[in-house]
């Protein structure tokens, strides 16, 4: 594979469209698939296009870096976005067990970091259920608590408005 000259995103892709470089293959030492120079280089436009043809969002070169690991190191925001977008894993670590989120803080790319620290929080809260304790010391979801609650109200008693009480207080002095 041709190693980059990333001056702009139309001789990128003009390199690459002209030694015919699948999607995922890599053909040099390094193992870098097209992906990987696409983020590195910061060319979203380019990236986004290797994403649609099916692009190995995950795989990893000599350093075990993934595309979200170049994106990071160059600080490019728009590419993260499209990578995070396509559902890379943004867990993965390279060979030294750094995370895209460690590199751009790394190589001082702020936005880029608190990105990258702001999904991690998101996916860890969705893939996490809150449980809670109510009184049968059972685990239930918070959804389920509310209606677990609400089964356990007496029917045939009513809620008093604020003025029934003030009146039902009064009668009793």
């Amino acid at each position: 594979m041709l190693l980059l000259d990333c001056s702009a995103e139309s001789d990128v892709m003009s390199h690459l469209l002209e030694s015919g470089t699948a999607v995922n293959v890599s053909a040099d030492a390094f193992v870098q698939s097209p992906a990987h120079l696409a983020a590195h280089g910061g060319h979203a436009f380019f990236l986004l296009w290797q994403l649609q043809t099916g692009a190995n969002l995950n795989q990893q070169d000599w350093l075990g870096e993934a595309p979200i690991h170049k994106a990071a190191k160059a600080g490019s925001l728009e590419c993260l976005t499209f990578l995070v977008a396509s559902h890379a894993s943004i867990d993965l670590r390279n060979k030294n067990g750094q995370t895209a989120e460690d590199l751009a803080w790394a190589f001082g790319f702020l936005e880029c970091a608190q990105f990258l620290m702001t999904v991690k929080h998101i996916q860890n809260k969705k893939a996490q259920p809150s449980y809670t304790l109510h009184d049968d010391n059972l685990l239930t979801e918070p959804s389920s608590l509310k209606r677990a609650c609400e089964s356990r109200r007496p029917i045939s008693k009513k809620r008093m408005k604020s003025s029934d009480t003030k009146s039902l207080s009064s009668e009793r002095l």
